[in-house]
């Protein structure tokens, strides 16, 4: 496989970051996998003298690692990263920041962390299944293989389903990234480091609780880091007053959103390079934001009482400020059907950009027409057998040009007035669905594997049910035009209100409006 030229260019100004002298070491059979394999990282290898290729026989051919030189400074203990497929794609960084970091540039991480990994004593061995189109996949990738060039005792292999297909069959893996830990299944879905660390130091959750309970009040806390929440941030420091953000992951759903071509004034990006740049923004404002928490309930005082309003989090620890902002967004709607639950990983899946390439050759069903179910079906059916896309309505409400487009396809069936009832399953994974045609009363069942669910979004305003806090019937959060909430000094903003058209730019602006809002009203008190 050949790099084309830019990303050759690119690669070659790296890899003279390399401090230590690293091996490739390749395991390869007759496949033409391995051949096109054997070609990266040959090219790879032949880029700086401080890389030797070697082979050696491991159990999954084609693959390789990377490891440091006999001459390496840290040769005694070696490095357990190891690529089960060609990492191009949005896996390309993941490979980059392998061979610099077994190489020994400097890596980019707290001291605290480095040495709480470091003290990991137990035998840790993580397999994490990816697609190379899934954005997702990456991060906990490259957490894996930080870890692993931390501590001996960590060993990783990224497995490209795609290339593994009979071992993703054999385990029943229908989602991407899937994690094993020593055999068994560690976890699913997009996962930081923060959120990794928790589950592998037991301790750490608690000593966390009682940092973030000794901390100082603050004068705005934003409960959420998405745009709303980074953007009401961002206008709270620049006032001068002391902003915390304390959110279950940084970049909210924004991090699940591939293509992002409305965001004024910049052309086309993408969810995850659009959150590195609010974070980078937030961080040069000294705000203090706490990853990896999850808000529990809220205790807003009377008005006047001169008390601090209270956030609960799950993890025991409670933060008190004299305002706060609700930016806790959406999550997927669920079909809360039998069979949904008890498939999901399976076969059913909420990220087609992420999941789909795990279905090639396959017949899947999108569940939903608005704008999300349609480009999902049109993005499915590049690599799927079939996809049978059910709205429950007599139309399609999704925008005309991406209908044409829909219709276009040859292999996408459109069937309207479709209540799905049941998905299906047989030895642990989908095998089918059941929709009642909503004019006749007549049950249909269609036999597929995939089932992609694409039917909007529910507001994350669970943990406020015992707040006070009014909501309206879909639960979204109520606001004024100041973006005040029904209770004292708590303000919203976001896809968590009223506010109608849910887009990124529009929770940016409230998010603004609400810190705005905060402010004006700290200053009255």
């Amino acid at each position: 496989m050949a790099l084309e030229n830019d990303i050759k260019t690119q690669l070659q100004t790296y890899l003279q970051m390399l401090r230590e002298p690293i091996v490739i070491a390749a395991s390869l059979d007759e496949s033409a996998n391995a051949k096109e394999m054997q070609a990266l990282i040959e090219e790879i290898a032949g880029m700086s003298d401080k890389i030797t290729l070697v082979h050696e026989d491991d159990a999954r051919k084609p693959s390789f690692a990377v490891k440091r030189a006999a001459t390496h400074k840290d040769a005694a203990n070696d490095v357990g990263i190891r690529f089960a497929g060609i990492p191009m794609g949005h896996e390309f960084t993941s490979l980059v920041l392998a061979l610099l970091q077994v190489g020994g540039h400097p890596l980019k991480l707290e001291a605290e962390k480095i040495a709480q990994i470091a003290a990991l004593d137990e035998k840790f061995h993580f397999e994490t299944y990816i697609s190379l189109s899934c954005h997702n996949c990456p991060e906990v990738v490259q957490a894996m293989n930080l870890m692993a060039v931390i501590n001996p005792n960590i060993t990783h292999v990224m497995i490209d389903g795609a290339m593994y297909q009979d071992e993703v069959a054999e385990r029943g893996i229908m989602a991407v990234p899937t994690i094993y830990l020593n055999g068994q299944e560690f976890g699913a879905g997009r996962m930081d480091l923060d959120e990794i660390l928790p589950k592998l130091d037991k301790g750490a959750e608690a000593r966390e609780a009682k940092k973030l309970d000794a901390k100082a009040p603050y004068d705005v806390l934003i409960v959420g880091g998405g745009p709303a929440g980074a953007s009401a941030a961002i206008y709270a420091a620049r006032k001068g007053i002391k902003t915390g953000i304390v959110a279950e992951r940084f970049g909210g759903q924004v991090m699940d959103t591939m293509s992002i071509e409305n965001f004024i004034s910049v052309k086309e990006t993408e969810g995850p390079k659009l959150v590195a740049a609010l974070e980078e923004h937030v961080s040069t404002y000294g705000v203090d934001v706490m990853r990896q928490q999850r808000a529990q309930s809220l205790n807003a005082p009377v008005a006047g009482s001169g008390e601090l309003i209270e956030v609960k989090l799950e993890s025991g620890a409670t933060l008190k400020s004299k305002s706060v902002i609700v930016a806790t967004g959406a999550r997927w709607k669920e079909l809360n059907i039998p069979g949904e639950k008890e498939y999901r990983g399976k076969g059913v899946a909420y990220c087609p950009h992420c999941d789909g390439p795990l279905f090639k050759g396959k017949h899947v069903a999108v569940i939903g027409g608005g704008n999300s179910g349609v480009e999902a079906a049109i993005d499915l059916s590049g690599f799927v057998h079939h996809v049978t896309l059910l709205q429950h309505g007599d139309k399609l409400s999704a925008d005309a040009i991406l209908q044409n487009k829909l219709f276009s396809l040859n292999n996408v069936t459109v069937i309207l007035n479709a209540e799905t009832t049941e998905i299906t399953g047989h030895d642990q994974k989908v095998n089918g669905l059941i929709y009642r045609d909503r004019v006749t009363k007549a049950l249909h069942t269609i036999e597929l594997a995939g089932v992609f669910v694409q039917i909007g979004l529910l507001p994350n305003t669970d943990w406020l049910r015992t707040s006070g806090m009014e909501l309206s019937k879909f639960h979204e959060i109520k606001v004024d035009s100041h973006g005040q909430t029904s209770l004292p000094g708590v303000f919203a903003a976001g896809d968590v209100t009223t506010v109608p058209y849910k887009q990124i730019i529009i929770a940016m602006g409230e998010g603004s409006k609400a810190s705005l809002g905060a402010f004006d009203y700290l200053i009255r008190q």
